[in-house]
């Protein structure tokens, strides 16, 4: 696939924050674990200039590090000494002058610090990196996650204990995502360590998120490493993917779907299947191999509909069964409810359309909006597969939103499964915001 299509500028899959609404609307609020909230305003007091620079908490404030929770926001810090950098790593203390982690910072980020390390002996070096990525690799060896293909999250930021840091593997292909001033700072010494270890063929840089912007970083995107293939699969399952790793979403494919796309074609036998914000396809081909009567695959990119048409292709699945439509989801989905269309097997698998919980309320009429219309297109029998990769939704408020969405369009339905994100993209118990990912299916009943 060519490297050199410019990028849609049309609402993307998940890598948004949604529709124009929330795209528009950036700002940090509270993390959910964390009691104390980040004013807009709030900027740590300058301490000691001529000091060793040290970030020291207000009173009170160490409990969500001592919870191991990785973010410091700007309000719980009292004062800051010396006259560090941002990428800086610097101890944390409380008011008491205890030690408390190793962090680095960042002042132009509401979150002001991200925790490295809670041990007062570690230093935070080349060799502290290199055990942290080795412990991330051995903890997907041990999964056996490389089982199902060769694309893989070997990096998953806090949850890996590296904020900030996302690596993906499409075959001999690494994306590295810098999201922090942390990493940005390391930058080089972490390209090394990953093709030290791994010998891919290319490293390439993914640090194009909207979140930069909000921790004062430029955006940037190119190889770091080695060469860019000028065509980079992936197997999954037995499915080959074209990945476009330079323009694509995110870092060019949905390594977190992994198993709830092979969940789907294990139920999409003699089934007529809606894939909404499909992307490249990854529901659509499992569904078709899957033996699905029918696909209808809607995506607001044509670019992105192009290569899944491609892989259609390059998998030899039958395309006289699928059909593509290039539109906002929204109103397509209106206009095949006027239409009077049915469905066996619905998937809805939108952008992010809460980033945070200050964006909670708009989100859930967004979510209740698209499940109330797909409800509304489903079959009796028919199974939805609902998800939402907004941080700002958690799990219980996504089940009340769907619960509403079914209220509403006057169906019964039952959950017969809760997903969540593939196993290489795993969730530290004191992070649980790296639980991004949550999703429902729902049959509704005959």
């Amino acid at each position: 696939m060519s490297q050199s299509k410019p990028r849609s500028h049309s609402t993307p899959h998940r890598q948004s924050q949604g529709g124009k609404d929330f795209r528009k609307r950036v700002q940090r609020d509270k993390a959910t674990t964390d009691t104390h909230t980040p004013q807009a305003n709030s900027k740590p007091r300058v301490g000691d200039v001529s000091a060793k620079p040290c970030i020291t908490l207000k009173e009170g404030r160490e409990k969500s590090l001592q919870r191991r929770h990785p973010w410091i926001f700007s309000g719980a810090i009292d004062y800051i000494d010396g006259a560090p950098k941002s990428g800086d790593t610097l101890p944390v203390h409380d008011v008491a002058g205890n030690f408390l982690a190793w962090a680095a910072y960042n002042a132009d980020s509401q979150i002001t610090a991200r925790v490295w390390s809670w041990h007062e002996k570690d230093v935070i070096d080349a060799n502290f990196f290199r055990t942290k990525i080795t412990n991330a690799l051995e903890a997907r060896r041990t999964l056996a996650i490389s089982k199902s293909g060769n694309g893989m999250r070997i990096i998953h930021g806090e949850s890996d204990g590296l904020p900030g840091l996302i690596a993906d593997k499409y075959g001999d292909v690494l994306v590295m995502q810098l999201g922090s001033a942390g990493p940005e700072h390391w930058r080089d010494t972490l390209a090394d360590i990953l093709q030290e270890l791994l010998s891919p063929v290319c490293i390439y840089e993914r640090s194009d998120s909207d979140g930069r912007e909000l921790e004062g970083l430029p955006k940037r995107n190119g190889v770091l490493r080695g060469a860019l293939p000028a065509t980079v699969e992936v197997l999954e399952n037995g499915l080959r993917f074209a990945v476009d790793v330079a323009e694509g979403q995110k870092t060019g494919y949905y390594l977190d779907q992994r198993d709830n796309r092979a969940f789907t074609g294990e139920l999409a036998q003699g089934k007529d299947v809606l894939n909404c914000f499909c992307y490249t396809g990854g529901f659509s081909l499992y569904a078709l191999r899957g033996g699905a009567r029918s696909v209808l695959s809607i995506d607001s990119s044509q670019e992105a509909l192009e290569i899944a048409q491609q892989n259609i292709a390059i998998n030899g699945l039958d395309s006289s069964k699928t059909e593509w439509e290039c539109a906002d989801v929204f109103e397509a989905l209106r206009k095949l409810r006027d239409q009077n269309r049915k469905f066996d097997l619905i998937v809805l698998d939108p952008p992010k359309f809460a980033p945070t919980a200050a964006f909670a309320e708009k989100a859930s009429r967004a979510y209740k909006d698209i499940n109330l219309l797909g409800f509304k297109l489903l079959r009796p029998g028919g199974l939805l597969f609902t998800y939402s990769c907004s941080g700002g939704i958690n799990d219980d408020l996504f089940q009340k939103i769907i619960a509403g969405a079914a209220l509403d369009a006057g169906v019964d339905a039952q959950i017969v499964k809760k997903l969540h994100a593939a196993p290489d993209h795993p969730v530290l118990l004191s992070f649980p915001e790296g639980a991004y990912l949550k999703g429902l299916v729902l049959r509704v009943a005959s």
